[in-house]
């Protein structure tokens, strides 16, 4: 594949029908959808020299696409947008962290003070895990309740990213993104993946920092109650301490809970019991969960992320089918482009016949062909794939002729494989004119595009046969 970009997968020519196509990645994918979004809003890009190259290159129609998509990306903007989005969110996931982190140092010191008062045991457990709880439960409950998830972080993560990124080619890509991942419901794993790992440095940072605090401050703990009895708070402890317990973590006895409710005790024990119990829970309780989930839903992301694909039976792909996948292969080029610009000669050579010969370059399918033939000329047909030309050619080197006329598209673009075909039926007629078909009813003809041509076959020495080509077929004068 000429010109291959580091960034995308260079793709292994393919059936087009095959079951099995390349693994693609996810840039890929998007890129592919972002142009698809913008052409369902702007209408349809001038894209006749990326489809050339796509059929061209071969595979499947997935990769086809994403071949079309990388070539326009390229040369629109597309993919240097889709960088610039990249590196927005980077930025901004690593405010996210940043944010992260301060808040885990916040939490640990708003729990336990400044060691001036005695840690109210419950309402510095209510600090430490009451607004993660909360988060996680309604993670859940959106889980079960509503399909695909958009947490208030991942929906920070996605305006940040749009609007560090700086660039208005970008606009579609976050729309693109979103739509392209609720293909496999992907959504909900990746921003699932993005807010448990948050609250996971949140629980961690808040851990640390509370190991960090108790190990170079004393601090004395209590709890008090106005209509509950102490029994319930010793319920309640030991039933939070019996997992952390299992873990090997400390919890005090009924005993002492009881006399916490008192006062603080100015006891190591006391301490070391109390700090031991809350940072198991906190471990326990906030950290794990946490932890776990981040894990499961990057196992869920990636396993879907693998067989991700383009709907292709949506109506901007489907549109692409017949350009990117024609029932025929159109004729094109099929090798690397040379470093310089091939222009192929003509070389008329020694001819010996005096046939007159009419043949045609890939035309529409809608197009009457070919028109009525004076007596005396011969149809060479429209030549639309290989096996075609290398017939005709077959049938010019056994037989020229004297004079050959050439019908082309002028819609389509000059490409290098049809003017090397050009070039090379010229070499096989005494005179050759191109004849640059005038537009169907109702169309009109690009002007820039025309003029292309005229430079192109002027470059080959081909003329144009301006008027009445058929009768210059005939006769014998130029």
């Amino acid at each position: 594949m000429p010109d291959q970009p580091a960034e995308f997968t260079d793709h292994s020519r393919a059936n087009p029908d095959a079951q099995v196509t390349a693994a693609l990645s996810l840039r890929e994918l998007w890129l592919c959808e972002a142009l698809r979004l913008r052409e369902a809003q702007a209408g349809p890009l001038d894209d006749s020299e990326a489809a050339r190259r796509a059929r061209a290159d071969g595979g499947s129609f997935q990769q086809r696409i994403v071949r079309r998509a990388e070539l326009l990306g390229r040369r629109d903007g597309q993919w240097q947008a889709l960088q610039h989005w990249l590196q927005g969110a980077q930025l901004a996931l690593l405010v996210l962290l940043l944010l992260a982190a301060v808040t885990g140092i916040a939490l640990a010191f708003a729990a336990v003070g400044d060691n001036q008062r005695p840690v109210n045991v419950f309402w510095a457990l209510g600090g430490l895990l009451g607004l993660n709880l909360v988060t996680l439960v309604a993670w859940l409950m959106s889980l079960v309740l509503s399909g695909d998830h958009t947490a208030a972080l991942g929906r920070l993560w996605l305006w940040l990213s749009e609007k560090l990124a700086r660039d208005a080619r970008a606009a579609q890509l976050a729309p693109a993104l979103l739509l392209l991942l609720q293909r496999r419901r992907l959504g909900r794993w990746g921003l699932g993946l993005l807010s448990h790992g948050t609250w996971t440095l949140v629980m961690a940072t808040a851990l640390l920092t509370l190991l960090a605090m108790f190990a170079t401050r004393r601090y004395d703990f209590v709890w008090e109650t106005t209509i509950l009895s102490s029994d319930t708070f010793i319920a309640l402890t030991q039933m939070l301490g019996s997992l952390p317990a299992w873990l090997g973590f400390d919890q005090p006895g009924a005993g002492l809970i009881r006399a916490s409710g008192d006062g603080p005790l100015a006891s190591e024990v006391a301490r070391q019991g109390w700090a031991a119990w809350l940072v198991g829970v906190l471990l326990i309780y906030g950290l794990l969960p946490r932890l776990v989930l981040m894990a499961w839903c990057g196992w869920r992301w990636r396993r879907g992320l693998a067989r991700l694909e383009l709907d292709l039976q949506l109506p901007g792909y489907r549109l692409l089918r017949e350009r990117l996948l024609p029932g025929s292969e159109r004729l094109g080029v099929s090798d690397a482009a040379p470093d310089g610009v091939y222009q192929p000669r003509v070389d008329h050579g020694e001819l010996a016949s005096q046939g007159r010969l009419l043949a045609a370059v890939e035309l529409d399918g809608r197009r009457p062909w070919p028109p009525p033939l004076p007596e005396g000329i011969a149809d060479g047909g429209v030549i639309d794939s290989r096996e075609q030309r290398q017939q005709l050619l077959d049938e010019l080197s056994r037989a020229p002729v004297q004079r050959l006329l050439i019908a082309c598209d002028p819609r389509r673009s000059p490409d290098r494989g049809t003017l090397a075909l050009l070039a090379e039926l010229a070499g096989y007629a005494g005179a050759t004119r191109i004849w640059l078909l005038p537009a169907p009813p109702g169309e009109q003809l690009d002007a820039n595009r025309l003029a292309d041509w005229h430079a192109a076959l002027e470059n080959l020495d081909l003329p144009v046969a301006d008027s009445q080509p058929l009768a210059w077929l005939e006769t014998d004068h130029a």
